[in-house]
């Protein structure tokens, strides 16, 4: 049965990852992979067989085998790295969004902290279309990361919807955390306004033992975590 407008409202998030996942068509540097999150399997295959049949250049379109920790499943799509690729994402999405009723999308490059509009003028901004630029624009927004900023983390699973970030370990609750800012350690920390709390010493002691090997600092209601020169600052939810 074809789509038609709206089927999918309620149905697909309003946040998609470009370049997160590796290629199964390509070199990563020749395929841009782009990956939506919809609330069940079947919604989910029938958004993929809609984007592989209806553009022509989409490369390929598929759904993962089984649902994510979140019970939720990804189409995932590829396309090629060239250039008119991103003003290719914006005709795609003009698509998506008629069947989601999804009025503005965001992304987020390579698992960045930060989500941003997708415009095309952003998308143009952020999305490499070139090979031979891809390498170096990934490498750089690899420092910021959300995956490799918890490299020294002793848990499960993190993942990140909007601003909110989830942290998972076996055998224990999860941790949820209000994304605030992320950045470079003294330009973050110099933005932080409230007052250094030393009253909730038991929560960095658990936050510690939880998360891993981290200097974890409270201010107000606001935690900093920092690693390699960059600083995370959340709340707890």
């Amino acid at each position: 049965m074809s789509l038609r407008e709206g089927d999918l409202r309620d149905l697909v998030d309003d946040v998609f990852e470009v370049d997160s996942y590796q290629s199964k068509m390509g070199d990563d540097k020749n395929i841009i992979t782009i990956s939506f999150t919809v609330a069940d399997k079947k919604p989910a295959e029938d958004l993929a067989n809609f984007l592989e049949k209806g553009y022509n250049f989409i490369l390929d379109a598929d759904v993962t085998s089984g649902e994510q920790a979140d019970g939720k499943y990804k189409v995932f799509v590829e396309i090629q790295r060239e250039k008119g690729a991103n003003a290719n994402i914006n005709e795609m999405l003009d698509g998506v969004k008629k069947l989601s009723a999804v009025e503005n999308f965001k992304f987020r490059y390579y698992k960045d902290f930060h989500s941003k509009s997708a415009t095309l003028e952003q998308m143009e901004q952020d999305i490499p279309v070139d090979p031979d630029k891809y390498g170096m624009i990934a490498t750089e927004s690899n420092m910021n990361n959300f995956k490799n900023f918890f490299n020294k983390s002793y848990v499960d699973s993190i993942e990140m919807y909007e601003n909110k970030i989830t942290i998972k370990k076996k055998y224990a609750e999860p941790i949820r955390l209000k994304f605030i800012d992320f950045g470079d350690t003294q330009q973050t920390l110099d933005s932080i306004s409230e007052s250094f709390n030393a009253n909730d010493f038991a929560e960095i002691i658990f936050l510690s033992k939880y998360v891993g090997d981290y200097n974890i600092t409270k201010y107000g209601n606001k935690l900093t975590f920092e690693n390699a020169g960059k600083t995370l600052v959340v709340e707890r939810l």
